[in-house]
């Protein structure tokens, strides 16, 4: 049995706390060589708060760390590092000009003569760290030519290279294909059968329930329980983490599509660097429905919704919103036109974190009443407009005046989608609109997508989670190289095959349409 085992890490008692919130809570929880041992919770239940005091980023306020039995206070990542434990973030931490193996070795690199960068040798320790895990990289490659899988194996070996026997993986399944995850499974796998103690942060219960051995669920910064993985599912795994019943599968009432809200004609743009990011793109939105954009991160996607919201200029084609062409309106007069956007990265594009969450609540329509009269913020309404749309969306802060930075990733996502809902639009461009939500506030969010389609308006869902897109579309268009190469019906594909497609694969059959 594991509990006569002796664990690589016991957290016994740890609490902390910040103002107005107790994010830990007296939590205890041990974790094994040999194992994926992962860790469920809503947002906001103090699970990133937990992994930051054990990687040496915050310092508990009560309670202990135990390595290998013995008592140990971890000050920085350097002594969390130093102890044994790694952390691979959600946001990669990598050098893209950089190859593989500097990006690997980079502040323990081995030396020739004393002085000098011993290359030879780091290619060859990578290659043999490789070997031994089975990760398959090119030690030579650049990391901004290698794909976002790729680099997740990067950051992995990182962690390794520096003598990591516990590694934490933060949401590690976010931008990853269908094929990727697999592989990554398997790597895990490699790693636990190697001693490794693995602890994976997740929101996707199917993948918890394949890829670990046990599952620890936190709620509102106590532990509600451990369960061996193999004697639960994931209808209690959710029951657990919000403390009710979830429904796990949507119920979409078909609806007929109305007139085309959004065209697109032979639209090209350009990236930040001033190559080709969408080329002759071309597609319809109607009133009523809701088409998926279904693309590995990198492929356009962004650069697709900036066109769209005015963000970024148009090369060549047009766009129109109904009959009205938007190619030369900016950013606050589409907003104006009843055009709202979901961004994929609610901290640079969807909040100014130095603002209060009032005044995040009300951007894009703080300068129309009632939020502003003349040219003066009425600062009552604001307040209470926030202090609603917090209440609605379940967004967890210590009051209306505290600001955008303080909140966790999936609370300001919550604010994010809220505000945005919350406008009414016509056209909405729903850009990853769940990315960091649990299952609760994700149920919450689909709810209120299928609510808009219900209403006739327009939506363009673009999003990584194909189990998402394939759930919420009436149709999916392909992305891949800023080219939109197939149309599926959800109806009539898989997850598998979008994955092939995503890779600018090809399949012939009745569901299958060349874009």
């Amino acid at each position: 049995m594991t509990e006569k085992r002796q664990p690589i890490v016991e957290l016994q008692g740890i609490t902390k706390i910040f103002p107005g919130v107790v994010a830990n809570d007296g939590i205890d929880i041990k974790f094994y060589p040999g194992e994926v041992h992962a860790l469920l919770g809503e947002n906001g239940a103090g699970k990133t708060t937990l992994m930051n005091i054990l990687y040496g980023l915050y310092p508990p306020d009560g309670g202990q760390i135990l390595i290998h039995g013995n008592p140990c206070t971890i000050h920085s990542p350097l002594e969390a590092l130093s102890s044994g434990i790694g952390m691979v973030h959600q946001h990669f931490m990598l050098v893209p000009p950089f190859t593989v193996a500097e990006n690997i070795v980079l502040g323990h690199e081995p030396r020739a003569r004393r002085y000098f960068l011993d290359m030879d040798k780091a290619i060859a320790d990578v290659e043999k760290l490789s070997a031994q895990y089975g990760f398959q990289v090119d030690p030579r490659a650049k990391i901004q030519d290698i794909s976002v899988g790729m680099q997740q194996r990067v950051e992995i070996l990182k962690a390794l290279y520096r003598g990591a026997e516990v590694l934490i993986l933060d949401e590690p399944t976010a931008v990853l294909t269908p094929q990727e995850v697999e592989e990554l499974k398997q790597i895990t796998d490699n790693l636990a059968r190697e001693g490794k103690a693995i602890i994976f942060i997740t929101h996707k219960l199917q993948e918890v329930m394949s890829m670990s051995q046990r599952i620890t669920v936190i709620r509102r910064g106590k532990v509600v329980g451990t369960v061996a993985t193999e004697s639960t599912n994931p209808v209690e795994l959710a029951r657990m983490m919000v403390g009710r019943d979830v429904v796990m599968k949507l119920d979409k009432d078909p609806v007929q599509p109305g007139p085309v809200i959004l065209r697109m004609e032979d639209v090209y743009a350009e990236d930040d660097r001033r190559l080709p990011a969408l080329r002759g793109v071309s597609l319809q939105v109607k009133g009523g429905e809701i088409v998926g954009i279904a693309g590995i991160d990198g492929n356009g996607q962004r650069e697709l919704s900036e066109v769209l919201i005015g963000a970024r200029p148009v090369t060549q084609g047009r766009v129109f919103l109904r009959n009205q062409d938007l190619t030369k309106v900016n950013l606050r007069g589409r907003k104006d036109l009843g055009i709202s956007h979901i961004p994929e990265d609610r901290q640079r594009r969807g909040m100014i974190l130095d603002f209060s969450l009032a005044e995040n609540a009300v951007l894009g329509k703080h300068h129309r009443e009632p939020f502003q009269k003349g040219v003066v913020q009425d600062t009552a309404v604001v307040n209470a407009y926030g202090q609603s749309l917090l209440a609605t969306h379940d967004v967890r802060a210590a009051g209306i005046g505290a600001m955008g930075g303080s909140l966790s990733g999936g609370n300001q996502q919550k604010l994010v989608v809220g505000r945005e809902l919350d406008s009414n639009p016509e056209l909405l461009i729903a850009a990853q609109p769940t990315r960091g939500l649990d299952i609760g506030a994700i149920e919450f969010v689909h709810g209120r997508l299928l609510e808009q389609r219900a209403m006739g308006k327009g939506i363009l869902l673009i999003s990584l989670e194909l189990e998402e897109l394939l759930n919420l579309s009436d149709r999916i268009l392909v992305i891949y190289e800023g080219q939109l190469v197939a149309e599926v019906r959800p109806e009539d594909t898989s997850e598998e095959e979008l994955g092939f497609l995503m890779t600018g694969g090809q399949l012939e059959g009745a569901g299958v349409q060349r874009a």
